[in-house]
């Protein structure tokens, strides 16, 4: 397992304050709205908010129990009314997660890669970005199984947007991995990046040919929004760094 604990970071010491804002908004609908519903029979918000790809696709808000599959195992979900009209769950799916290991995860990616992206593309464009991948993603899922009932969240799509930006404006910049739990070192991030990339894609191709049977994992929303992140990133290679506000944080 490869997992990222820093990166070089850009110098001038500009600010991300959207990246800041982004990671805080996460943490406030998990502990403020999600985590008061869990464990209980009915979770509106958790359910009635993510993206459900049958709703998507026939322009309807489920209510009550489905049947889905998931990981070769039947059993019923309790769907619960959602926002309207109801495409709107493909935003705000971006802002809800499955558990604490979930959001953990991936606001820690948001952390690491957020800033630089940030500051080289200026907070509206990275704004953009963020959502636009995070959409990508969403119908990268919804495509290839448009009738599943199985709820898709997290902001993971909309991060693999960003980490598909930080390889191309990046690819030399030193990522500091930790390999196999405990043996840091610093490599590329056309290594690192790249290595995370191949292993969703993979797992991707596999996602489309199991559709239903394969659970747990979104791979086809970190597939669909890393390449949109990589061609927003592609684009502003050659341009400029952006000019960044004076308030917000640094790193």
């Amino acid at each position: 397992m490869i997992f990222p604990i820093g990166d070089q970071n850009e110098p001038g010491g500009r600010r991300a304050p959207v990246t800041l804002l982004i990671i805080l908004a996460n943490f406030a609908v998990f502990l403020l709205l999600q985590l008061p519903e869990s464990g209980k029979e009915r979770q509106p918000i958790t359910y009635g908010y993510s993206t459900i790809p049958y709703e998507i696709t026939h322009n309807v808000d489920l209510v009550g129990p489905k049947e889905i599959t998931v990981g070769g195992e039947r059993g019923l979900i309790d769907e619960e009314p959602g926002p309207r009209p109801i495409w709107l769950t493909i935003f705000t799916s971006m802002f809800l997660h499955g558990g604490w290991l979930h959001i953990l995860g991936n606001m820690w990616f948001l952390w690491i890669f957020g800033d630089n992206v940030e500051r080289r593309l200026g907070s509206p464009m990275y704004v953009v970005l963020y959502l636009g991948a995070g959409v990508v993603a969403g119908i990268a899922q919804i495509l290839p199984n448009p009738d599943s009932f199985i709820p898709s969240l997290g902001a993971s799509g909309a991060i693999a947007g960003v980490l598909g930006a930080y390889l191309a404006l990046f690819p030399t910049n030193r990522v500091w991995i930790l390999v196999f739990r405990f043996i840091p070192f610093a490599v590329p991030a056309l290594v690192a990046i790249g290595l995370w990339f191949l292993l969703n894609l993979v797992n991707g191709v596999g996602q489309i040919a199991l559709t239903e049977q394969t659970g747990g994992v979104a791979y086809l929303a970190h597939v669909g929004g890393f390449i949109a992140g990589l061609v927003v990133g592609l684009i502003f290679r050659s341009q400029p760094p952006a000019r960044t506000q004076r308030f917000g944080y640094g790193r």
